[in-house]
């Protein structure tokens, strides 16, 4: 059973699972770019989505040809006759950052299903996801610097821990776009699959993570979040302090329960 429903005019579609729910982002006329309408529909999403207790994965997808266009610059027309240009600084302060930050803090697993183009700030949007399964059709691309802009969305943080200096630069700088194949080559994405196959592989992915162990889920989400700034004695600490809590939670008891009674186990997903 599933309700559907259709946030802010349907710039942003949120399909509720029993166990997951799938955001689709739905202005395929301007490649799903965002506005503000749009920005604001798809944190609500984000929010929803993290406040419902049966929530245990998230699937976000893009309608139409593309992912994400990034942001749509009919609203962010540069200045004329001398006039200033948009700060874009508070773009960046009021909505991609409250958003970066809000799909790393979510403590469940997040899937992003590229199906086309992810350009700009859609590029690193999904980035921001856990695991990232596009259609072979997809392609990825740093368009900033055709503009004079600079990655945002967590793309100058992301990529050179994702495919490493040189690229990155390369990347950021020549604003090449690269495929899907080159990207899950490169280690910037987990798979390229067929444009046949790839949403139902990502749902797949999604509804597996949505019966899962959550709570261990989450906190090897957040231990690999933390890994990128802590010293190995820190992170030695935390698995630590981790283990501690995922040891004393039912979905570990269930875990060895059934490991041991040869059966598949049924996880709670609870603390």
């Amino acid at each position: 059973m599933s309700d559907t429903s259709v946030i802010s005019e349907q710039s942003i579609l949120v399909d509720v699972k029993d166990t997951y729910h799938v955001i689709t982002l739905n202005r395929p006329d301007k490649l799903n770019s965002f506005n503000d309408e749009m920005h604001r529909a798809f944190y609500a999403a984000l929010e929803t989505a993290d406040a419902d207790e049966n929530c245990r994965a998230l699937l976000i997808t893009g309608a139409g040809k593309g992912f994400c266009a990034g942001q749509d610059l009919g609203d962010r027309m540069t200045g004329s006759d001398g006039a200033p240009g948009p700060d874009l600084s508070e773009t960046i302060g009021n909505f991609y950052n409250p958003l970066v930050r809000k799909l790393k803090s979510m403590n469940i697993p997040i899937v992003c299903a590229v199906n086309g183009a992810a350009a700009g700030a859609g590029a690193n949007i999904a980035l921001a996801c856990d695991i990232v399964i596009a259609s072979e059709k997809a392609k990825f691309i740093q368009a900033f610097a055709k503009i004079g802009l600079i990655p945002d969305a967590g793309g100058t943080y992301a990529l050179p821990r994702l495919v490493g200096a040189a690229r990155a630069r390369g990347l950021a700088m020549l604003a090449t776009p690269i495929t899907a194949a080159k990207a899950e080559e490169w280690g910037m994405i987990w798979k390229c699959s067929p444009p046949e196959t790839f949403l139902q592989e990502a749902e797949s992915m999604v509804q597996a993570f949505s019966v899962g162990p959550t709570v261990g889920l989450g906190m090897i989400k957040q231990a690999l979040i933390a890994s990128e700034s802590n010293t190995l004695d820190e992170q030695l600490e935390l698995e630590r302090e981790y283990q501690g809590i995922a040891g004393r939670t039912p979905d570990y008891t269930e875990g060895v329960t059934a490991f041991m009674e040869k059966r598949a186990p049924k996880y709670s997903g609870k603390a």
